[in-house]
């Protein structure tokens, strides 16, 4: 049995001790009567993940991220058979104890997209990179009506007001400094953001860790993964993650990705204001991996990133 984990400080410390986490994990594979598959703690993210067999997945949830293992579950539920290529099939989610939530589900064929990256000839980068935009279009075309009641915000104008007010505070708190940290409020009031407009549902975290793709001949994009942190609103606040983490502020992959979704680019500075507006925004992590304009200033550094010339 896990003990009761009820902060992320308590949940950091917790996921690097295998001794408390692996007995759990069996013990709630054994209920499920899964015995004697082998089972492999992934090595990357936030939550106690473990390959099951070849085939499952299981993930552990603490108490206080109970609302993201129920969305998890719903979403998957929700998706399973209806985009253009698949996502993990929802197995079983329940309460363990302590607090503690599970979701089995199958795994998706493959490699990680970033693990795959480096393998692929850039016609098969090409390739990824138009497969993954017709997944994403796929994903924003589907009915996320019934999902309302677990999946938000409620109302995406006072979800962007909120993380406005919250801005300089994120980005203060994670290490942004001057004269990056001083522009951020004046750019963010020069942009226009869509307080009304074709609400979708939203991966939010849109990313090459979260695409597989197999490695055999061929080369495929094999699905998308990692629902909890869905939500509904803009479609465009995915667009953000696409231009960051996919095509990585290349602008002719970043042109290819819209031609296959289907849509005129968006004003590279939408999205660089999405960026900053973005629930798990990490501009330093982002201005150390991508390239960025010689002076500092966020016109164009969005332009930079998310533009589509050249």
């Amino acid at each position: 049995m896990l003990p009761s984990v009820d902060t992320i400080d308590e949940l950091d410390a917790m996921l690097s001790d295998e001794a408390v986490l692996r007995p759990a994990a069996l013990d709630l594979l054994d209920r499920l009567g899964l015995v004697g598959l082998p089972v492999r703690r992934f090595d990357e993210g936030s939550l106690p993940v473990y390959a099951v067999g070849g085939d499952l997945v299981l993930k552990l949830y603490p108490r206080f991220e109970t609302t993201k293992a129920i969305r998890e579950a719903r979403v998957l539920s929700h998706l399973w058979g209806q985009l253009s290529l698949p996502t993990p099939r929802l197995h079983a989610t329940d309460e363990y104890g302590n607090g503690w939530r599970f979701v089995l589900m199958s795994r998706l064929p493959g490699l990680s997209g970033a693990e795959a990256w480096p393998r692929l000839t850039a016609a098969e980068q090409d390739r990824i990179v138009s497969e993954s935009a017709r997944m994403l279009a796929s994903l924003h075309a589907m009915d996320f009506k019934p999902l309302t009641d677990v999946v938000g915000p409620t109302d995406w104008a006072s979800f962007l007001r909120r993380r406005r007010a919250g801005t300089l505070e994120h980005h203060r708190a994670n290490g942004v400094t001057e004269p990056w940290l001083g522009r951020i409020p004046e750019f963010l009031d020069s942009v226009p953001l869509p307080a009304t407009t074709g609400l979708a549902l939203l991966h939010t975290e849109f990313m090459r860790e979260h695409l597989t793709i197999d490695m055999r001949d061929g080369r495929r994009l094999t699905g998308l993964f990692d629902f909890e942190p869905a939500m509904i609103g803009d479609p465009a606040y995915d667009f953000a993650s696409v231009g960051l983490f996919v095509t990585r502020a290349d602008p002719r992959q970043f042109r290819r990705f819209y031609a296959a979704y289907g849509r005129a680019p968006y004003d590279p500075r939408q999205l660089l204001a999405y960026t900053l507006l973005h629930v798990y925004s990490d501009l330093p992590l982002y201005l150390h991996e991508l390239p960025s304009p010689a002076e500092p200033h966020l016109d164009a550094l969005a332009e930079r990133w998310f533009g589509t010339e050249g």
